[in-house]
């Protein structure tokens, strides 16, 4: 007896998605989202997005930071898609018209009440396998920041508060003060 197998969805599948369906596209399985983001998640994002463009404009930087959404391909496959809440990318060779091809230096996840795993432990895992030099996981509801840095193939991680003024490690005179973003 044969059994009904799962559809795999491709690259080609994804770019297809009516522009109002918001998804991700992740080892061959579209991963629908489903609830818009929160006032306080938007709130973040904006405050994040501000300070690290305008500390790279400042410095006259060749990095980019894109707010989602924003299609990030992970890998050559196609097979993973996903769209990050802020990606910086500092090699301009990575950028397409449709978005990134190949891990960003710098990955900022906010984290949705409805499924928290799926950014500390499932996209942890996949940013790390990716090549994600530094990714953090920002939770409002703990009011936390997870700092993952990758060194010699394995991330490093400290934990920081709301409070807490925070070393983006890829660049050697950015810090972000949570205390004084207006959150």
């Amino acid at each position: 007896m044969a059994f009904a197998q799962a559809k795999r969805y491709t690259e080609e599948d994804y770019y297809n998605l009516p522009e109002d369906i918001r998804a991700e596209l992740i080892e061959g399985n579209l991963i629908y989202n489903q609830a818009a983001p929160s006032r306080i998640h938007q709130t973040i994002l904006g405050e994040l997005y501000t300070v690290i463009h305008n500390h790279i404009k400042l410095k006259g930087g060749i990095c980019r930071v894109y707010p989602a959404p924003f299609a990030v391909k992970l890998r050559e496959n196609g097979n993973t898609i996903v769209e990050p809440d802020i990606s910086v990318i500092c090699d301009r060779s990575k950028l397409t018209e449709r978005g990134c091809t190949g891990a960003p230096d710098w990955i900022i996840e906010i984290v949705s009440p409805g499924n928290p795993s799926h950014d500390y432990i499932f996209k942890l895992n996949l940013y790390a396998d990716a090549g994600v030099r530094e990714y953090w996981i920002v939770d409002p509801a703990r009011q936390s920041v997870f700092v993952y840095y990758l060194e010699q193939g394995s991330f490093h991680v400290e934990a920081y508060t709301f409070h807490d003024r925070i070393k983006a490690n890829i660049y050697g005179d950015l810090y972000i003060d949570f205390a004084e973003l207006e959150i």
